[in-house]
Parts: structure tokens; C-alpha cells; sequence
């Protein structure tokens, strides 16, 4: 049996660059075995730029000071955050089980990001620091997808205020609440594709094979709690 899904390449390459729905970005944050690649080099630079969004996404969430571990576990649950599945149906130590046993193909796959951002954080000998100034801060909102920063304009202005993107990034930036308006954001999208996709799941597997997979899904779930 095996899981699989069909992308258009334009719906790809926007996924990627634009964080949509975070549905295809949000598993290409893992290490994965890519088979075949067009010779193009707009899907190979919409990769690269996929990784370093959710390096700028990671930076907010974090500390000053973190662990290595605690770098590949934030960036990792990016995709999680918000998903549905995750109150129930699925096991509640599933990023910890994507992270430990492959810490070193995570290093690897951000290691080339992570020297572009030398200027604001460095990870060595299994630990992490980075610079958390105003200017930081406020570099790697600017960075962030375009339906992120759309969304944060949105939280920003519920008080029925309308500011720009460019004002509310400056002012979040100094603001002691932007992790959490980020991670809500990061969360609203997750939620939405996460939702959408297992109603599509429900229809094009069938009744049996969904119920199937869902016991299956619950079983490591109750199993995981019990560690």
C-alpha cells in the first residue's frame, strides 16, 4: 500500500514559494528521496527557497539559544502546527520520531541554508545561537512567505486599524507577542489543507479503507500515550 498524491507543477512551485496551503512545502521541510528532477532550474531554486522560508519561520520561534534537536524539531513541526489529526489519530511523538533517527540527514539538507544565514545564527557542536535584535527579527519577517505575511497582516490589524504589510512588520518585529501571531498563522494554513485534504482523503479511498487507515492511525496514537 502506498500513500501518494498529484500535483500540478505550477500549483508545486506556488506551494513552495508561497506557503498556499503548506500541504507539499510542509513534507519537503523533511528529508526526502527525490527521484527524478526536470532540468529546469525553477523547481530546484522553489526547493531551496521552501527550506529557507521555514528557516526564517524557525528563527521567530526560537530562543536565543536552542539545541540542534530543538532546531530540526521546530522546523519539522512547521507542517504540524494547526493540523487537526494531530488531537486525535495520530501519534502524539510522530515529529520527535522523524527527528531523532535522522538528525544527520537534517543537517544535511539545511546545512547550505544555514551557511546563507550565517549573519544571523550559526549551529555548531549540537547547539544553536542566533541573533534576536530588532533588525533580525524584523530581516526575517520580511523573508517569510507571502500568505504568512498576509496572514499576520490580518491578526495585526483585528483591532480595525489597516496597516500595510510593511508597517506591521516593523512593528512586529518589537513586539513580544510576533511568536505567537506567527505560529497562529502558521496554524490557520495547516488547518485549512489538512482539513480539506482528509475530506478529499475520505472520498477517494472509500469508506472501508479510510476506517482502515484511521484504526491504524489510532492504535499508534494510544501506544504512544502509553510510553
Amino acid at each position: 500500500m502506498i500513500k501518494y498524491g498529484v500535483i500540478s507543477r505550477s500549483d508545486l512551485i506556488t506551494d513552495l514559494l508561497d506557503w498556499e496551503t503548506l500541504y507539499v512545502a510542509g513534507r519537503l521541510h523533511k528529508p526526502v528521496n527525490i527521484l527524478e528532477i526536470e532540468d529546469s532550474n525553477e523547481v530546484p531554486m522553489a526547493l531551496r527557497q521552501n527550506l529557507t522560508s521555514s528557516l526564517h519561520t524557525a528563527l521567530l520561534l526560537l530562543p536565543d539559544t536552542f539545541s540542534e534537536e530543538e532546531l530540526y524539531l521546530t522546523l519539522a513541526g512547521l507542517s504540524y502546527t494547526g493540523d487537526l489529526r494531530m488531537l486525535v489519530g495520530e501519534d502524539k511523538n510522530k515529529v520527535a520520531n522523524i527527528v531523532q533517527p535522522q538528525i544527520p540527514l537534517f543537517r544535511e539538507l539545511y546545512r547550505e541554508r544555514l551557511k546563507c544565514l550565517e549573519e544571523f545564527v550559526e549551529v555548531e557542536e549540537g547547539r544553536g545561537r542566533q541573533d534576536t535584535s530588532l533588525a533580525s527579527r524584523h530581516y526575517h519577517l520580511t523573508m517569510l512567505p507571502s500568505r504568512l505575511q498576509r496572514l499576520l497582516v490580518k491578526d495585526w490589524n483585528r483591532d480595525g486599524i489597516s496597516r500595510d504589510v510593511e508597517e506591521v512588520l516593523r512593528a512586529a518585529a518589537s513586539d513580544p507577542d510576533t511568536e505567537d501571531m506567527v505560529k497562529r498563522s502558521v496554524s490557520h494554513i495547516v488547518a485549512m489543507s489538512s482539513t480539506s485534504q482528509a475530506v478529499k482523503g475520505i472520498l477517494s479511498a472509500g469508506a472501508v479503507k479510510t476506517v482502515r487507515y484511521s484504526l491504524a492511525k489510532l492504535r499508534k496514537m494510544f501506544k504512544s500515550m502509553k510510553k
